[in-house]
């Protein structure tokens, strides 16, 4: 496939073929009483036929009667909440009526209902590389509606499918643009910036359908993690980032400790210390604070020089 320039691709994302306008359509409990009073005139008609009055108005309601009855019904049709109809005239648009309830158009009209209710999507589990090259698996949770019917049924083949194909390429586009983690967190990551990262996959989405008439409400990740073929080394590689994280933390508690008890005891002459002493001193409180496990004290019976 050829590559498309990205201003292309800019101008083909704000297309717009069609753009919805209000049709012009009736109430159909209006109509419905036409219809009552049509059938109330061939009713009569029929019953004066048959006492024998073959007068024009009997005969014509009889014969004519039937033919505006068949016309009304033809025309009626009732809509949801959150339901539109796409009104056509031999192909071409006419509007979108969103009015709730009975309605009614003449016959030769036709319409095509589309639901603007909110609707769920969650994509399949993708393979995508992340900024470092690394293979993750992502899956999102997209919530949309339509907003425009005409763009929705006349400038897109299937809008349902053209949703979820553009959910898959934004999402793989996405997740190649962050790094999965940062043991620094100097990085925006897919793990660490969910909140950031789901905000921009509901920007990058919204340019997608916008030629569909589409809405996207929200975005958020479903899943996020290594392939299982890098799964096992990058939890070994977190760990042992977590474990120097821990020992850095571990020994920069210990030298403040150190530190303090040094300060203290000079400040309350407790004992005197020469350099020697302070660095065997330093020694030992390291060992014992940042030992994984518990020291055994050992009683010196002579003097640090014996």
């Amino acid at each position: 496939m050829a590559n498309i320039p990205e201003k292309d691709m800019s101008d083909i994302r704000t297309l717009r073929l069609s753009s919805e306008r209000t049709a012009r359509t009736y109430s159909g409990y209006i109509m419905l009483l036409v219809l009552l009073a049509g059938l109330v005139v061939m009713t009569t008609g029929i019953v004066a036929l048959a006492n024998d009055y073959t007068g024009i108005g009997p005969i014509g309601s009889v014969i004519v009667g039937p033919f505006v009855v068949l016309f009304v019904l033809c025309g009626f049709y009732f809509l949801q909440p959150n339901q539109a109809a796409a009104i056509l005239l031999f192909g071409d648009y006419k509007g979108t009526d969103r009015t709730t309830g009975l309605r009614w158009l003449w016959p030769w009209l036709t319409r095509t209902k589309i639901s603007t209710r909110v609707q769920n999507v969650t994509s399949e589990r993708l393979k995508v590389n992340d900024l470092r090259g690394n293979p993750i698996e992502i899956a999102s949770n997209v919530v949309w509606r339509v907003t425009d019917t005409a763009q929705a049924l006349y400038d897109v083949d299937d809008y349902q499918k053209f949703v979820v194909v553009q959910i898959e390429s934004a999402v793989r586009a996405i997740g190649a643009r962050y790094p999965y983690d940062d043991i620094e967190h100097l990085e925006t990551t897919l793990r660490g910036n969910a909140d950031v990262v789901s905000e921009e996959l509901r920007g990058e989405l919204q340019d997608r359908v916008t030629v569909a008439g589409i809405t996207i409400d929200e975005c958020r990740l479903t899943h996020l993690a290594y392939a299982q073929e890098i799964a096992q080394a990058m939890l070994r590689r977190q760990q042992a980032e977590a474990v120097i994280a821990a020992r850095a933390k571990l020994v920069q508690g210990a030298v403040s400790m150190v530190e303090t008890a040094l300060e203290q005891l000079s400040a309350k002459n407790v004992v005197h210390l020469d350099d020697e002493r302070k660095a065997a001193m330093v020694s030992n409180l390291m060992v014992v604070l940042c030992s994984e496990r518990d020291t055994q004290p050992v009683v010196n019976a002579g003097t640090l020089y014996q």
